[in-house]
């Protein structure tokens, strides 16, 4: 459902997103006017005062300065006739008459080069004709004529008859059919159950048939799996993504990482080290994720897990490599390497936990250097807990000030280690700290189990890495979930402190002030309440992008393959408008002049009506947009954040509406853009701001900039700050280049930029405390 619903924007008035050809500008499906590059009629002028390709002998104003100039007729300068040069008459080298040199007569077969084999007409060995072995003839086994199983005739369901398009015979209706004539059906009917039917009933049905097959069923032609798999099973699990149908039969795999005995590279400390987790896709290593930086620290164990899609039929190769980190760039080429492991899923969930070694690039160890993979299944639970701690009278190891507690929480493994789970903040110079509540599903803290051992250490913090022990306790879930009534506490135990004093009785003391159960909801729970996604697209029209009349130019429409900004609306949009019940999307640009009056706007319509910014799916983006293009001036400076602000009103409504609406309506902003943004300062208050609210923002850098400086926006690597130091609520950012999916599917950009929206959209309803709206009766 669109956000434009209410009085600011009247719901319901978008333009058709295909023009007839008797409206202005144009017809399907590029509009044709005097002065775009796409002829009025054939024989007419492209471009006002000339024609490109003049018809031999035709007469016309063709050539700005010359009025009634004769276009040359074949055979006078500089179109020669055929037999003189440059081009040779058939029979002439290089081109030979028919039946001589390369090319035979009819019936003849090509005569062979010097020293090699004849080649055989067709039915001759070693190629049959068509209709014997092993080429069956159309009709057939196993290709079916047309009109057999399972390929319909022409005319036969799904084909409609051939017809003219314009008239809504086959098999796209006219752009004034309404919803529920063929090929689209209404809600309820065809291939749409009616709402609150479940999936298995009616038209819906249930996992197997195609085209999304059952586990260890190849999928029909035209449905590839993913890359990195064998062509494929739905199966292909990869990087935690989920696919269509995958969801019923996936199991989920959590991995933790440590290392020992890392390379040193630094001279004045010890290396930083963050590992890098990469799966094959495509026959390539694609990067995964990466675990937190661990500063001054050859022997770490990293807190940030990874959850990946397991598949007991796919062989899901992994490859961990270790950096030492010790600049902000997001690019690995400028740390150094300190040492990798390839291997499997399937060998790792077999063999856990799994030690190796590890080796640098050259096949040779990488010193003494090993690393420790543990796997676990992730078993899906529904509940989680909101954890509050405190600490009292903490021991004093600081010199000149107080110590700089944080805790670690830890979990025993099967294997008797302890596998930690979360750490807290650090608190500055503080004996008696509290820190931020926080909140861990049960199946991360205690793998369900409300009886598995629980370890809490308390560490100093110290700038170097050479954190200070201040003591530990343990407990379970059980007795951790007292705390729901009254605080509970424990003793901070420091063992070798205890071994030496006699009169030891700890480090300070512990305590759970609050322990609250919390039930989870997944995104699905939202969508399937009837929770709308409301997609918006902001585009860059600022002049670095290069005038569009020229190819060089990132908005040049080009009438045989779209631009980097097209085919970006295409693929994320496609992916976000099935959550959108109308189909009406806002497209807006930013860094122009736009009519009438030719000003400098940041925040203006594609259609150039903000009252009514609606374009009917992700074809009328495309046609706004193409529409659009012609009319504005290219200007600038690249200023983001009002387009921000203008979806975050919208957001901001739909928060005020949660009380008596519950979980209606969440934002997503498409924003794309060639270059690193002007009001960096701006952008981020924005974004702060937004992240209170319902909404996300995708980034796509298009063309060829420097956009490093673009991934401070995304809080993958820290939490953003407005400038006047406020941090954000939630990490809502993710940014991505075109350029490093321009060669690649494009399924596989919509995954990337989309695969953090489902986590977003749960973290900001667990914020609100809202659960999933009732679901109709």
């Amino acid at each position: 459902m669109s956000q434009y619903g209410h009085p600011h924007y009247p719901q319901g008035q978008a333009a058709p997103p295909y023009p007839q050809p008797s409206a202005p500008g144009g017809g399907l499906p590029y509009p044709q006017a005097p002065g775009l590059p796409y002829p009025v009629a054939p024989g007419q002028p492209a471009y006002p005062g000339y024609t490109p390709y003049p018809q031999y002998g035709y007469s016309s104003a063709s050539y700005p300065g010359q009025p009634n100039h004769q276009s040359p007729s074949r055979g006078q300068a500089p179109y020669p006739a055929p037999g003189q040069a440059p081009y040779p008459a058939s029979g002439q080298a290089p081109y030979p008459a028919p039946g001589q040199a390369s090319f035979p007569a009819a019936g003849q077969t090509r005569p062979p080069a010097p020293g090699q084999a004849p080649n055989p007409a067709s039915g001759q060995a070693p190629y049959p004709a068509t209709g014997q072995a092993p080429y069956p003839a159309s009709g057939q086994a196993p290709y079916p004529a047309p009109g057999q199983t399972p390929y319909p005739a022409a005319g036969q369901a799904p084909y409609p008859a051939p017809g003219n398009v314009s008239q809504g015979l086959g098999p796209y209706p006219p752009q004034t059919q309404p919803q529920g004539q063929g090929p689209y059906p209404a809600p309820g009917q065809s291939a749409y159950p009616p709402q609150g039917q479940t999936q298995g009933q009616a038209n819906y049905q249930p996992r197997g048939p195609a085209p999304y097959p059952g586990q260890g069923q190849t999928l029909v032609q035209g449905y590839p799996g993913p890359p990195g798999s064998t062509n494929s099973t739905m199966a292909a699990g990869a990087a935690g993504v989920n696919r269509p149908g995958a969801d019923q039969f996936k199991s989920r795999v959590e991995i933790q990482l440590e290392c020992k005995n890392l390379l040193n590279k630094d001279l004045l400390s010890k290396s930083d080290p963050c590992a890098v987790l990469y799966m094959m896709r495509g026959g390539r290593w694609e990067e995964y994720g990466r675990t937190e930086n661990i500063k001054n620290n050859l022997n770490p164990k990293f807190n940030k897990t990874f959850v990946i899609n397991y598949f007991f039929e796919e062989v899901q190769k992994l490859l961990i490599a270790v950096y030492d980190i010790d600049n902000a760039t997001p690019q690995l080429t400028d740390d150094d390497f300190l040492g990798q492991l390839e291997t499997t899923l399937g060998q790792l969930v077999s063999n856990t936990p799994f030690t190796a070694k590890l080796f640098l690039k050259n096949g040779r160890p990488a010193g003494q250097g090993t690393i420790t993979i543990r796997t676990e299944e992730i078993k899906e639970g529904t509940e989680s807990t909101l954890l509050t701690f405190r600490a009292s009278k903490l021991d004093k190891k600081d010199f000149f000030g107080k110590s700089d507690p944080y805790l670690e929480i830890h979990r025993a493994a099967l294997d008797g280690s302890w596998q930690m789970v979360h750490k807290t903040e650090v608190i500055k110079n503080n004996l008696n700290p509290s820190w931020r509540p926080f909140q861990l599903s049960l199946q991360k803290l205690c793998g369900g189990n409300r009886l598995q051992k629980i370890k809490i250490d308390c560490y100093d913090w110290d700038n170097d890495g050479s954190h200070d022990f201040i003591g530990t306790c343990t407990t379970t879930f059980e007795e951790m979930s007292r705390a729901a009534t009254q605080e509970v506490t424990w003793p901070c135990i420091n063992p070798a402190s205890k071994a030496k004093k006699k009169s030891y009785t700890n480090s300070g003391t512990i305590h759970l002030t609050s322990c609250k159960i919390v039930k989870e909801y997944t995104f699905l729970d939202f969508v399937t309440s009837g929770m709308q996604i409301n997609f918006t697209v902001g585009i860059d029209f600022t002049a670095s992008n290069g005038n569009p009349s020229q190819s060089t130019s990132l908005h040049y429409i080009n009438p045989h393959s779209p631009n980097e900004y097209m085919a970006a609306i295409k693929t994320v949009g496609e992916v976000c408008q099935d959550y959108d019940s109308d189909k009406l999307f806002p497209a807006l640009g930013f860094g122009a002049r736009i009519p009438p009056k030719m000003e400098i706007s940041h925040e203006f319509a594609l259609n150039f009506n903000l009252q009514n910014p609606y374009c009917q799916g992700i074809d009328g983006i495309l046609q706004a947009y193409y529409n659009c293009i012609q009319q504005v001036q290219l200007y600038g400076p690249t200023n983001a954040a009002p387009i921000i602000h203008h979806v975050a009103r919208f957001a901001a409504q739909a928060q005020r509406e949660e009380g008596s609406k519950g979980a209606h309506a969440y934002f997503i902003l498409l924003m794309l853009t060639d270059g690193v943004l002007s009001d960096m300062s701006n952008t981020k208050s924005a974004i702060v701001e937004a992240s209170k609210l319902p909404m996300s923002l995708i980034i796509v850098g298009v063309g060829q900039a420097d956009f490093s400086d673009m991934e401070i926006l995304d809080g993958d690597d820290g939490v953003l700050r407005a400038a006047n130091g406020e941090p954000a609520k939630r990490d809502i950012v993710q940014f991505v280049p075109f350029r490093d999916f321009k060669h690649s599917s494009p399924v596989e950009l919509a995954r990337h930029v989309l695969a953090e929206v489902p986590k977003q959209v749960t973290d900001y309803y667990k914020m609100r405390g809202l659960q999933p709206m009732a679901k109709p009766t």
